[in-house]
């Protein structure tokens, strides 16, 4: 028989992945949380022992959402012995993983309304931290030139944040992210330089 504990995780993670396959499909906005608690299979009672709000629920998936990026990005970046080469690996990965609509729709379309910036920039601290420990991987191996990795972090991170949101909204993505990862793989050879 499962434990309190094991109960209280199955029903948060129903919870969260119903509201995740909602949001994603109809956005924020649109997703009620009786349709939340019915794909769930929980009563409305359940969720409001969880979350108390659709925007607790909403920034439970979102920091879900942060989570599996930051998965795909470090996985991308360990499979590359050069720490420039792997660095350069997490950002595409990170692009290519906001190609999802899902994601897009949640982290890129909905979170700035739902959420706000100050909660999304906590929910992008994983990221911003990869981020950190790349470049400073790269500045130990001799492959740019040593800095202040803080600054430089913020200002790359702006920059793929920027690039999947204008990738999000184009109307041809894969188009759209040929020419940002151009762009953004010529910047990162300036910092090379």
């Amino acid at each position: 028989m499962p434990t309190q504990a094991e109960r209280t995780e199955a029903t948060t993670n129903a919870l969260v992945e119903a509201a995740r396959e909602l949001f994603a499909q109809d956005g924020y906005a649109a997703t009620s949380l009786d349709a939340v608690v019915a794909r769930a299979g929980v009563t409305k009672g359940a969720l409001y022992h969880h979350f108390d709000s659709k925007r607790s629920l909403f920034r439970a998936v979102y920091d879900r959402e942060q989570a599996r990026s930051a998965e795909v990005v470090a996985a991308a970046a360990t499979r590359k012995r050069d720490p420039w080469d792997a660095f350069e690996a997490g950002c595409r990965a990170f692009l290519d993983f906001t190609l999802d609509p899902g994601v897009q729709r949640i982290t890129l379309i909905d979170a700035p309304g739902a959420l706000g910036w100050e909660a999304m920039r906590e929910g992008e601290r994983a990221s911003l931290l990869l981020m950190e420990e790349g470049l400073r991987r790269t500045i130990a191996a001799g492959r740019i030139p040593s800095r202040p990795v803080e600054p430089l972090a913020v200002l790359l991170f702006g920059a793929l944040c920027e690039a999947a949101m204008t990738i999000a909204r184009a109307p041809e993505q894969k188009t759209a992210l040929r020419g940002m990862w151009a762009e953004l793989r010529r910047l990162f050879a300036a910092l090379a330089a």
